[in-house]
């Protein structure tokens, strides 16, 4: 007996090895995409530590009544799979910081900051002034409204929509990715409507003195006007952009769900 429980012990902790890398590549997805948890100013040792404490934390769940199997070809085909299935996950929250920064991107071009691009510390990409600081106050408001947090509830529940040895629908991932791309703009001009509204008024404004008055430099003068008109309204609009940003994270876990529910 004694003997037959010394040889059970390296199989039960094999299984739980192979059941916490099983949960740490879905978790992955949310540090390769989703918003503050995939931000480059993080250091990558903090990705990893924090990773594996939220997969510790889900492994009961996850691992529940789950068989996990012992042979090398299942368990990387199951690991490829649960990347799969963490990145399907977090494509929707992907999508929702996309939008972010392709509505500030917008405002960017139509007040004449694009012309000062910058390498954003967010998404390490080449954006603007007004794209940066959207991606850092939309990071903000996900921290501070516990977006995070319903994040990591989000994907503790996916194990009970697709559990680890559950393939998702391929059709639902292929139909995200359409919708996913539509997103991205609706949102974007939602976020950015206030602001490119008044630019564009502005802008219709000073064409109307140039014709009355030519020997005005409506460039000379506009360009400042709009500097301080698009903070102006930037700064009315922040409240409504954080609570629709909220909602939107909310909807976009919901759609996660969805999604892989198939």
């Amino acid at each position: 007996m004694i003997l037959a429980d010394q040889l059970a012990l390296p199989n039960l902790a094999s299984a739980q090895l192979m059941g916490f890398m099983l949960v740490l590549a879905r978790v992955g997805g949310l540090f390769l995409l989703a918003p503050g948890f995939s931000s480059r100013m993080i250091p990558v040792r903090a990705k990893l530590m924090l990773a594996f404490a939220i997969s510790l934390a889900l492994m009961p769940i996850a691992t529940h009544g789950q068989h996990i199997p012992s042979d090398t070809g299942l368990v990387v085909t199951l690991l490829l799979k649960e990347l799969l299935v963490g990145i399907a996950f977090a494509m929707p929250l992907a999508v929702l910081g996309a939008a972010v920064s392709a509505g500030a991107g917008l405002i960017d071009t139509i007040i004449g900051f694009s012309f000062a691009a910058q390498i954003d510390p967010i998404s390490n990409q080449q954006n603007a002034v007004l794209a940066q600081f959207y991606s850092l106050f939309a990071t903000m408001i996900f921290m501070v409204t516990g977006g995070d947090q319903i994040m990591i509830q989000g994907l503790a529940t996916s194990y009970r929509l697709l559990p680890v040895g559950k393939t998702p629908s391929i059709n639902a991932l292929a139909a995200s990715a359409p919708a996913g791309l539509e997103r991205v703009f609706v949102i974007g001009l939602e976020i950015s409507a206030p602001v490119v509204i008044a630019l564009v008024i502005s802008d219709a404004a000073f064409g109307l003195v140039s014709r009355a008055v030519p020997q005005m430099n409506v460039f000379f003068v506009g360009l400042p006007a709009k500097i301080m008109l698009g903070f102006a309204v930037i700064g009315a609009s922040l409240p409504f952009v954080a609570a629709h940003l909220t909602d939107e994270m909310q909807n976009s876990v919901v759609q996660a769900l969805e999604i892989l529910k198939g």
